[in-house]
């Protein structure tokens, strides 16, 4: 029956097209099939509006769970850590200074929880509190931020902590002061610091000088680990100038707790 082989001719070709088209063989067509008709059955039922809203509402609900608990263990960590930078912030050259942390409520909520984290600095006595990233210099960002490093340092987890113009605007004592909170964080983790105060220097387990230089016309930086009899030399540097002295180098040494050679 030419017309019958006609047709069975063209089903074949129909379900090789088919195979090519979802790259499997023509005999798995059928389990293909199932699997397309069970993803259409679940499209269907996700498409129901009442199963939609419920799905919603559980998900609302185990949300407003994991957030409210989220609040309640902030609140009393706000209030710890607000008094704890205020303490610090008091022997960093910021006498009088205030920092708190502000939750501020977010009534449709967000991905960080019912409220947002604000952190705010009153520098001085006189200031009112505004938000620390509007209102804090380089210098007290630095500050501030050590402080909380130092004071969180226990529950961080990061390796490596990178410090610059953490002592912009402070020297003597406050520079001492900073110098041995991060010698203190240090023994927690790895801390870089670039400074130019000796005092925070001569409290490194290590120290590197940078240099510029010209050479060829192009200005070229180098980097330089300092021994014990160079690392004097360089604080001594530091703290008189380019022209170093016996009295400079003493001074030096005593800082660092070693003695000079020669």
């Amino acid at each position: 029956d030419p017309a019958r082989l006609a047709e069975v001719e063209a089903r074949i070709a129909a379900v090789t097209d088919m195979a090519r088209k979802h790259r499997v063989s023509p005999e798995a067509l059928a389990e293909v099939l199932a699997e397309r008709r069970a993803r259409l059955d679940v499209l269907v039922a996700e498409a129901d509006p009442a199963a939609l809203q419920e799905k919603a509402a559980a998900a609302q609900r185990a949300y407003a769970d994991v957030a409210a608990r989220l609040s309640a263990a902030r609140a009393p960590v706000a209030a710890d850590l607000s008094g704890q930078v205020t303490a610090a912030m008091q022997t960093l050259a910021m006498a009088g200074g205030r920092f708190d942390i502000v939750l501020e409520a977010e009534p449709e909520g967000s991905a960080h929880g019912n409220e947002t984290v604000v952190f705010q600095v009153a520098a001085n006595p006189s200031q009112p509190l505004r938000p620390l990233a509007k209102v804090a210099s380089g210098g007290e960002l630095s500050r501030i931020g050590l402080a909380i490093q130092v004071i969180t340092s226990r529950a961080a987890a990061t390796p490596t902590m990178i410090f610059d113009e953490v002592d912009v605007g402070i020297g003597g004592r406050v520079a001492e002061i900073v110098g041995r909170m991060l010698r203190e964080l240090g023994t927690q983790r790895q801390v870089m610091c670039v400074t130019h105060l000796p005092q925070v220097a001569a409290q490194a387990n290590w120290q590197w000088s940078i240099a510029k230089a010209q050479r060829n016309g192009d200005t070229v930086s180098s980097v330089t680990v300092l021994d014990d009899a160079a690392r004097i030399d360089e604080i001594a540097r530091m703290l008189g100038g380019v022209n170093i002295t016996e009295t400079t180098r003493q001074h030096a040494s005593e800082i660092l707790g070693l003695t000079p050679a020669g």
